[in-house]
């Protein structure tokens, strides 16, 4: 969802009729009303106020955020207000100067849940929504590198990964977390994961099998496993080119907020 919903989803969406009503079914996590069962808040309370400022005191352009499986986009509004220091603004208009600050690109697998957020974005000059499978590299590359270059970039400045990492794991493997990880390695200089426990990983599989569902296609073949903010960081730390900057503790649920940063040259606010 999170970058906003914890739709780490990637891969061809079902269609509505296939995926059936039941919601806990949605197999990349795309569901329809996840911000009810982790509100927004249980996030962007744990992140300092002018986390923005502190990570990028000299930059002298917008900067550039991305946020991978957005879900409808209640999470991304919330942290963008929260980066910004907008928290009180929400039935305001949108603030003059908050666009020049960060621009945020949000894509999540959905097209439908990616509708709900661009209907419902009270900052549409600043936070953009696309339906985009971030793992399908035919359509991200020419997608992220169109977006980049309207800006005169070649990487984004923060990257979100809420509740996302679990999904892509699901649905693509072992490989297929490493090549996630490695991509948002490479396109941001800083990352902010959030990444599921492996207990969250045993109730998704039994959700499927409750319904009935063929399991997910990788989830017993898996050799990353056990504790995955452990393994997520030595992914990233040791083959990734990042290094842990901080940890923002755990939310509610359990889930440990973790910021990295490159640790190749991704300049700073600029590039």
């Amino acid at each position: 969802p999170p970058g906003a919903g914890s739709n780490g989803k990637m891969a061809v969406p079902m269609s509505r009729e296939s995926r059936g009503p039941e919601p806990g079914a949605a197999p990349y996590g795309n569901f329809p009303n996840y911000s009810r069962f982790h509100p927004p808040e249980g996030r962007v309370s744990l992140l300092p106020q002018g986390l923005l400022r502190s990570l990028f005191p000299a930059a002298t352009r917008p900067l550039l955020g991305l946020d991978v499986g957005c879900n409808s986009g209640e999470l991304s509004v919330a942290l963008y207000q929260h980066l910004l220091g907008l928290q009180d603004s929400k039935s305001s208009p949108e603030p003059p100067g908050a666009g020049k600050e960060l621009k945020l690109l949000c894509c999540d697998i959905d097209p439908e849940l990616i509708r709900r957020a661009q209907q419902s974005s009270p900052f549409p000059a600043s936070i953009s929504f696309a339906s985009l499978d971030i793992m399908d590299s035919g359509a991200r590359e020419p997608f992220l590198s169109s977006y980049l270059e309207r800006f005169g970039r070649s990487s984004f400045d923060i990257g979100f990964c809420m509740s996302v990492t679990m999904w892509i794991h699901l649905n693509h493997g072992d490989r297929g977390l490493l090549e996630f990880l490695a991509l948002l390695a490479s396109l941001c200089t800083f990352l902010l994961v959030e990444p599921q426990p492996w207990k969250c990983y045993r109730a998704a599989a039994r959700r499927l099998r409750r319904l009935g569902r063929d399991d997910f296609e990788h989830f017993r073949s898996l050799q990353i496993n056990g504790d995955m903010a452990e393994s997520i960081t030595r992914i990233l730390t040791q083959e990734c080119a990042m290094e842990l900057v901080c940890s923002f503790g755990s939310t509610s649920w359990d889930r440990s907020l973790l910021l990295f940063k490159s640790t190749s040259a991704h300049p700073e606010g600029s590039d």
